[in-house]
């Protein structure tokens, strides 16, 4: 029998293998989802709702659900966490979540949102950055690399899509090979505009990363940290090293 489950933590780590030590290849974010496919020991095997990624968490970490109330949260439109950081108070205690959380069930007149029969209210109003995509990149620059994560505090390239882009309403799958999959190819780099991602390979020819431009000329990604370089055709010039570090092979428009 299947287990739902949902994070009512900031941020978990979601590993490899069943195991500490293990690689984090994503992590959870406060208010989403997930499948318990299997559990062994402390740890349960998980299928994250959002984009379908499976991996290890910790059960201490886990909040459960009942299948209705999964299915009830999922069949609604969710609204996601714009601001780098937002503070909720749950039973007067504040809890600092980032930009990407859901709040399931939320009342905008409010400020309140629902998990598990809990109420949660929101310190400040809601962000929304729909309308002004500069600005949403803008708080992520300078941001620390991390491979796996999904947050401010460590993000990796395809991580800062993903969460831009669910914050912007959008699904995107997890990993850059499968985000270069989605949208419409932009022929030329000088018709590209603010949003449309680039992506870049390997000698290989396979996608090792992916940034969002900013315009014809800029693109805001992670590589060491969250940096806005120049791109041309080539692909990107890191301005403090002052030559190409990643070879551009496609530029796909998503919104």
């Amino acid at each position: 029998m299947i287990k739902y489950g949902i994070s009512e933590l900031s941020i978990i780590p979601v590993r490899k293998e069943p195991s500490e030590k293990s690689e984090m290849t994503t992590q959870l974010l406060f208010g989403e989802t997930f499948q318990i496919l299997e559990e062994v020991e402390k740890w349960c095997y998980v299928k994250i709702t959002f984009d379908n990624y499976e991996g290890w968490i910790d059960n201490k970490t886990i909040s459960f659900i009942t299948e209705d109330v999964f299915i009830q949260i999922n069949s609604n439109s969710e609204i996601s966490a714009q601001n780098l950081s937002t503070i909720v108070l749950f039973r007067g205690e504040q809890i600092i979540v980032p930009a990407g959380s859901t709040f399931p069930n939320y009342n905008k007149a409010s400020g309140t949102f629902m998990i598990n029969k809990n109420n949660y209210q929101l310190t400040e109003s809601y962000m929304d950055y729909s309308n002004d995509i500069k600005s949403l990149l803008m708080q992520y620059v300078n941001c620390p690399y991390l491979w796996g994560g999904k947050n401010p505090f460590g993000i990796d390239c395809s991580g800062l899509v993903q969460v831009v882009y669910k914050t912007l309403g959008m699904k995107l799958p997890r990993d850059a090979s499968q985000q270069v999959k989605q949208g419409n190819t932009v022929s030329f780099i000088s018709e590209a505009k603010p949003g449309d991602l680039a992506f870049f390979d390997d000698d290989e020819g396979n996608i090792v990363h992916v940034g969002i431009l900013f315009n014809a000329h800029e693109i805001i990604h992670s590589s060491g940290k969250v940096r806005i370089d120049t791109i041309d055709q080539q692909g990107i010039n890191n301005i403090e090293l002052k030559k190409y570090t990643h070879k551009l092979r496609v530029i796909k428009r998503i919104i």
